[in-house]
């Protein structure tokens, strides 16, 4: 059996996981991963990934289905969804495999089962043994899907990690809740050919984002014909006959699946939480901004603890843990200003605060915004659905939110998060010179609008 003792434990290989490990890695800490599934984690084989990769063909038949505008004539499209699924399983191995290459590659012992802590702060793994641990055990598991009371899920009422998996496309498929993970899917769906419903108990789709943000989203959906329906619920929800039959605003309503993507829950069954006695914050641990949870040499990151759960929060996150495990400084996140990244179409993407949040703080702000339609580039690539908007201090010119709906949103937004956190406002953006034509002179034109001096609108 290989050396059992290790300065550093990560329990769970998902992109917080491994990217932890890696980095303690190089900090000179001998370091295991304990994985109970496959290498990558939740992640990047059955959820960010996958989604990502089955959206991506819905954007292939939408182009393709444009292109006479652009004068190339082309035969009826069709989806081959087998090969849409060998793809994301393509897509899947070749990550995954990478990332196994790259624990190999930096000296991260690979332990294939079930970790949980123990009273004296080690880990226990199911048919290994006990790794001893020198410095710290990091907690990366994860998140696991979360019922709605009164729903159970089966065969046909499935979870978001099932949604991107179906072996073949619905021809009706319904979808609780509008937020990030729900629209991605309907959007997919309803490009790729299934007759969508799309049910929010809010007032509108992607109801964290700014309402303005919002109200595009909502016409890029009605024009992919997706069915919405908010300030409504699935109710008397069953499985009967091969569909799903449940009621939503009155009316008894059938779907071939119906997917829950009302959000997630933390994976801390069996973590031995109880055991290490580690407090609770509700349902997540209790962490400080070092990630430190109660239990002196145990951190958690990711899902497990508050802040949005997001893939590169996590990544983040498991960097700062580990190089506090190893004694360096590190600084802890600003969470508010995480961005954050739905791909839908339209893409959305923001962070910090909407227009709405700011007031609330007591800000007194300025905004600035513009359409795609505004600048060139859009037009030229047939993609004018789209708005940028920033919100700002009236007083100083700081940035509180950026706001982009529209093609390519999920790289703009990175213009405006790296220029705040290198202390530069919307005058700074304003001033930047940008290429011409692209996308993100749209960036520039809503932070002059913010500046008093739009100059394409």
């Amino acid at each position: 059996m290989p050396d059992q003792s290790f300065d550093l434990v990560v329990i769970g290989s998902g992109p917080g996981g491994y990217v932890a490990a890696i980095r303690a890695a190089q900090l000179g800490l001998s370091t295991a991963v304990v994985e109970k599934d496959t290498v990558g984690g939740r992640c990047l084989n059955v959820a960010c990934i996958p989604a990502k990769a089955v959206l991506r063909s819905a954007d292939v038949l939408s182009e393709i289905e444009e292109a006479a505008e652009f004068g190339i004539t082309v035969g009826a499209p069709t989806v081959d969804f087998d090969q849409v699924n060998e793809r994301r399983k393509s897509v899947i191995s070749t990550l995954t495999g990478g990332v196994a290459g790259l624990l190999k590659k930096n000296g991260v012992e690979y332990i294939e089962g079930f970790g949980k802590l123990t009273a004296d702060g080690n880990v226990e793994v199911d048919g290994y043994g006990t790794l001893t641990v020198g410095k710290g055990v990091l907690l990366a598991t994860g998140s696991v899907k979360r019922a709605i009371p009164g729903i159970s899920y089966g065969e046909r009422v499935i979870g978001t990690e099932e949604a991107w998996a179906l072996p073949a496309i619905p021809e009706t498929l319904a979808v609780v809740g509008a937020g990030a993970s729900g629209s991605e899917i309907a959007s997919a769906y309803a490009r790729l050919g299934s007759k969508v419903t799309l049910l929010e108990g809010l007032d509108r789709v992607v109801p964290s984002e700014d309402a303005d943000i919002s109200r595009v989203v909502a016409r890029g959906f009605k024009k992919q014909g997706i069915d919405v329906l908010t300030k409504t619920f699935a109710e008397n929800v069953r499985e009967e006959g091969g569909k799903v039959v449940y009621s939503a605003g009155g009316e008894e309503r059938s779907a071939d699946y119906l997917v829950i993507a009302t959000g997630r829950g933390p994976d801390v069954e069996g973590l031995g939480l109880d055991v290490a006695g580690i407090e609770l914050d509700g349902h997540l641990i209790k962490v400080d901004g070092h990630l430190r949870t109660s239990r002196k040499g145990v951190w958690a990151i990711g899902d497990l603890v508050p802040g949005p759960a997001l893939a590169h929060k996590s990544m983040e996150e498991g960097i700062i843990a580990v190089e506090d495990v190893a004694g360096h400084e590190a600084k802890p996140l600003d969470y508010p200003f995480i961005p954050r990244a739905t791909f839908c179409t339209p893409n959305v993407a923001s962070f910090g605060y909407t227009e709405a949040q700011a007031k609330e703080l007591g800000y007194e702000v300025k905004v600035g915004k513009v359409p795609y339609g505004a600048v060139g580039a859009p037009l030229v690539y047939g993609d004018r659905a789209g708005t940028v908007k920033i919100v700002v201090d009236a007083r100083y010119g700081e940035i509180l939110g950026g706001h982009v709906v529209g093609a390519k949103a999920t790289e703009l937004i990175q213009e405006l998060v790296n220029a705040r956190e290198l202390e530069g406002g919307a005058p700074e953006v304003a001033r930047f010179v940008h290429g011409h034509p692209t996308f993100s002179e749209a960036i520039v034109e809503a932070a002059r609008a913010a500046d008093g001096w739009l100059i394409h609108g």
